[in-house]
């Protein structure tokens, strides 16, 4: 079974599918990110489902994704010859009037080519609707296309050279010699829709039509990026794979891609992030606004104010790509989980927590979309000042915290912190545009969670997971990241001590240490380790920096894509992949440490928040 850390990724910004280094396609949702699987061996080696091609008996891998684009290229070497997989998710051609849209053909299309010697590539397509409750009826049309149904869902599946239906599954041997090629795509559709008819086209020419379209439109949105720095290859790998998160319908952008793979391998913390949650909010748009990319900065705003929409009191913390509330956190038995990883959940029930740091990001988001240009109209701003006046009421509650804790509420300084973030960031954005606001009562709570943060929160000259629990959390490293005080500051800096000393591991960061309401363990938070990251930078510990970094950079597997969390003392990849949050972590932090090199790194004697750095130097370029 392939370790989460060997899979590649492939999209077409409504659904992902995970490609392992044995050239399976073990997981792929259609026709979105959160429906039901068609491929779920990540969740269950035995039934979940799969499409394997790979040559007949041992050989040498090597993965590639061709330049600026989300296509792999998969090399088999054999004592015989070499054969090659190309796999994508076909896309439509690139429209210029909508920038940030990406139209999908809900399929994935793989040519297998062998380039030297001799190759026998074995096909094994078994899909398994509905989370591998379905073992669907498979029938051939022609000797080169078959229909795979199964309660709601279907696959039509054509290829140029023949296959064989078994009892569960399509299956082929072909045999290739230096110069063959083979196309085959599985095509997603409802059970109830007609066979499509035939083009008369060859299946071959349509085939590498759709190739070609692909590959071409993944490079001309590479082509919009604005990052100048360090490391610009990882930065732009990150970049793909954030645009390869985003549901181009709506322009939300999903915590991760999948469902259920395992925090620490054997446990029961397996959760379902195939969602977008509002914490997500300021970096998704700092990340995309340093890049350069406006418009799907633009379509994640539209996003966020359709599905906030309404009263601020009713505010979630997280919602579906298409602004779905209900997300019922279900538990499946009948899967064995990855390696033993049980249960399998979908949904998710920390939609029904109540977390105080969502007010913060939305407010926080407001104010750097401005910062960049962006507008905010009156019913924007009726809006957020429905947050702000929420957070006057609400910032002396109790809450569940960023980190979903299960067990009871408390005052978490990382609430507390947002919630000091909203005020201050809705108090600069009336001041600034001479809008109607509740000034007053804003500074006055604003000032007033200050002083808890400096005393209640802080009584040991560090900043504490919560005000009655005297432990490390490594959200706290957000302090001065939000500019609610300077790295240089003394609490700071013995904040910092304190998560290396508690939470670390060779610089691989945890999240906290101190009970939660579940069972078992879990691996180093690569966000977290982020966090420390841009902490050493603004402090100028640029040589611990670069050794970090460089340590991070190096725990991406062989073609750039991390999960969300590794094992701390062997770096195996743990958790749901590909993690938007790693991946938008990646471009800042290089985006700050390039800063810092180049001395753009300002030290004023007010603090400033690291997002609000990066937005203002990518401006500065621009002029």
């Amino acid at each position: 079974m392939n370790r989460i850390g060997d899979y590649a990724v492939i999209g077409d910004c409504h659904s992902l599918g995970l490609v392992g280094r044995d050239g399976s396609i073990d997981w792929l949702c259609f026709p979105r990110f959160d429906s039901p699987s068609v491929f779920a061996r990540t969740l269950d080696a035995s039934r979940g489902g799969h499409f394997s091609i790979a040559p007949a008996g041992r050989s040498q891998v090597h993965r590639t994704y061709l330049p600026s684009t989300n296509v792999l290229a998969t090399t088999f070497e054999t004592d015989a010859g070499t054969l090659e997989v190309v796999d994508c998710m076909p896309v439509l051609p690139y429209d210029e009037s909508r920038p940030a849209w990406v139209g999908a053909r809900h399929s994935v299309l793989r040519r297998v080519r062998c380039t030297s010697g001799r190759a026998v590539a074995r096909v094994d397509l078994a899909p398994r609707f509905e989370y591998a409750a379905v073992v669907p009826r498979f029938r051939q049309s022609t000797p080169t296309t078959a229909e795979v149904v199964g309660g709601t869902t279907a696959l039509w599946v054509r290829s140029t050279h023949p296959l064989r239906c078994d009892d569960d599954a399509l299956v082929a041997t072909w045999e290739l010699t230096a110069g063959d090629e083979a196309w085959i795509e599985a095509a997603w559709s409802s059970a109830h829709d007609p066979l499509p008819e035939p083009t008369g086209e060859p299946v071959e020419e349509v085939l590498a039509s759709r190739l070609r379209e692909t590959i071409g439109c993944w490079e001309r949105w590479l082509e919009g990026c604005r990052y100048e720095g360090e490391h610009d290859r990882k930065v732009h790998r990150s970049a793909l794979v954030l645009k390869a998160l985003t549901y181009a319908p709506t322009g939300a952008v999903v915590a991760a891609g999948t469902t259920g793979l395992p925090e620490w391998l054997g446990g029961s913390r397996n959760w379902d992030y195939r969602f977008t949650w509002i914490r997500d909010a300021t970096l998704t748009l700092t990340s995309l606004l340093v890049l350069g990319y406006r418009a799907e900065a633009d379509a994640f705003k539209l996003w966020l104010e359709r599905t906030g929409a309404g009263r601020p009191d009713d505010l979630q913390i997280m919602y579906g790509i298409g602004g779905e509330r209900m997300l019922p956190e279900i538990e499946l038995d009948h899967l064995d989980g990855h390696r033993g990883s049980r249960p399998v959940r979908i949904g998710n029930a920390a939609v029904n927590q109540i977390q105080l740091d969502s007010y913060g990001q939305i407010l926080d988001a407001a104010y750097l979309y401005a910062k960049a240009g962006g507008d905010l109209d009156a019913s924007n701003w009726q809006y957020l000042q429905g947050l702000a006046d929420a957070v006057v009421v609400a910032w002396q509650q109790p809450d569940s915290g960023i980190w979903e804790m299960r067990d009871r509420p408390r005052h978490f300084v990382h609430s507390k912190l947002n919630c000091w973030l909203a005020l201050d960031r809705a108090v600069r954005i009336a001041e600034a545009a001479g809008l109607p606001a509740d000034l007053d009562t804003w500074r006055r709570e604003r000032d007033l969670i200050a002083d808890y943060l400096l005393t209640d929160a802080s009584p040991h000259g560090w900043f504490r997971q919560a005000s009655d629990v005297d432990v490390a959390d490594a959200s706290t490293l957000l302090v001065p990241a939000l500019g609610f005080l300077p790295t240089t500051d003394d609490r700071v800096l013995r904040t910092i001590e304190v998560v290396e000393r508690d939470l670390a591991h060779d610089g691989l960061v945890h999240r906290y240490r101190s009970p939660d309401g579940l069972e078992g363990d879990e691996g180093a938070f690569l966000l977290c380790s982020f966090w420390l990251l841009d902490c050493l930078i603004h402090a100028g510990r640029l040589d611990d920096a670069d050794t970090l970094l460089g340590r991070l950079l190096e725990l991406s597997n062989d073609v750039g894509v991390y999960a969300e969390m590794v094992h701390p003392s062997t770096g195996e990849q743990l958790g749901n992949t590909p993690q938007a949050f790693t991946h938008m972590a990646l471009i800042t932090s290089c985006a700050h440490l390039s800063a810092a090199r180049q001395g753009l790194l300002d030290q004023p004697p007010a603090a400033k928040a690291y997002a609000e750095m990066a937005i203002d130097r990518l401006a500065a370029v621009r002029r």
